[in-house]
């Protein structure tokens, strides 16, 4: 868990709350005709400064906070740090300080208001406490009494967004197996080998088992962000999981002739845990090794006990660039085109919010990759 950064960690030294910073508050909410656009728009509404501090909340954006159990206490902190933005809270410095915050949309767009240009970018939030949230927003830059200001407004587009991406992602794989079962259904009826016929049979059974599972994973994902989702808690054997997941993941469809390998230095324990939500966030993390383009690459399964847990690994050769590796775990955000993405989403999904454990990775150009997960 992430500790609630104190007063001094949500404010730069020189942007201390000072007296002009308060005076400008306290105009803005005694304008009369200001307060009238600003609680008229559908839109949440945020007037900040040049420090990108919150000067101003509409009651529509201290609704959309209450809803996600927010802090009210948001006036003079930044977008960012108002929304519990994990790259933010992790930031010694707050919001639009990481070196994840280059490839940010509200950051970008108040950058742009600054120059006197009205913007509108979409942006992604992952918060501390693993919430989503997709938005639309447009920095607009105006005046007060001399001081240039930035009405910055707010549109959550996390149901558009979740429904658009998840008819693509369900639609798209229910295609692809769909797709495997008509064509190898197709050539059975052109055999007369009694093995080939065989073989073939069981390639069909594993393409609607994995169909079933799809469809499965959807719904899983769909009670999960509802809060519906209820661990079934059984007895695991972590070293009896590695080699399903091996197994599994050496005959798997996506799998171009990698090798995956169980680290020998990996421990056995005894685990009281969902296996199914287990598996699911090892497989997500095996599947991203495996579609990684890294010609002769190993991946590379281990289990040892950390600290107070149990800690799963997954290692390949691959290297992910700065600019992805700021917009990982978000929901729907993948390289492999739109509409994809919610494999690493949902190891945080289930790792964190379900299973009360901790999902992360360390990425380097000589090391490779690793994502863990510690329960």
């Amino acid at each position: 868990m992430f500790e609630k950064t104190s007063a001094s960690k949500q404010f730069t030294h020189e942007h201390m709350p000072n007296e002009r910073t308060n005076i400008l508050s306290g105009l803005i909410s005694n304008n009369k005709q200001l307060m009238d656009f600003v609680e008229s728009v559908t839109q949440m509404v945020l007037i900040l400064n040049r420090q990108h501090e919150i000067l101003y909340a509409s009651d529509s954006y201290q609704r959309f906070i209450d809803v996600l159990n927010l802090p009210k206490d948001i006036i003079f902190k930044k977008p960012g740090d108002a929304f519990h933005c994990r790259n933010a809270v992790q930031s010694h410095n707050g919001c639009g300080t990481s070196e994840f915050c280059n490839s940010c949309g509200a950051l970008n767009a108040i950058l742009f208001s600054k120059k006197g240009i009205k913007t509108t970018e979409e942006c992604k939030i992952l918060t501390i406490e693993n919430e989503a949230i997709d938005l639309r927003v447009t920095a607009s830059p105006f005046q007060l009494d001399g001081e240039e200001l930035i009405i910055f407004s707010i549109t959550d587009i996390s149901n558009e967004k979740r429904r658009e991406s998840l008819e693509r992602i369900f639609i798209h794989d229910l295609l692809n197996s769909a797709g495997g079962i008509s064509g190898l259904s197709a050539i059975l009826k052109e055999l007369d080998d009694p093995s080939d016929i065989r073989d073939i049979a069981e390639t069909i059974q594993w393409a609607a088992n994995n169909l079933i599972d799809e469809i499965q994973m959807q719904r899983e994902i769909g009670s999960a962000e509802k809060g519906d989702l209820v661990p079934q808690l059984v007895t695991v054997n972590t070293i009896e999981v590695l080699q399903e997941q091996k197994k599994l993941y050496n005959n798997h469809q996506t799998n171009r002739g990698k090798t995956i390998v169980i680290d020998p230095v990996s421990e056995q324990h005894i685990l009281i845990t969902d296996k199914i939500l287990l598996k699911r966030i090892l497989g997500n993390m095996i599947k991203n090794a495996l579609e990684v383009n890294i010609p002769d690459d190993c991946i590379t399964l281990s289990c040892v006990q950390k600290n107070d847990g149990i800690c799963f690994c997954v290692h390949n050769k691959s290297y992910i660039p700065v600019e992805v590796q700021a917009q990982l775990f978000k929901r729907f955000y993948s390289t492999k085109g739109t509409g994809r993405g919610i494999g690493t989403y949902s190891m945080k999904l289930f790792g964190e919010k379900y299973l009360k454990g901790k999902v992360w990775y360390s990425s380097d150009p000589e090391k490779g990759t690793t994502f863990c997960f510690q329960i």
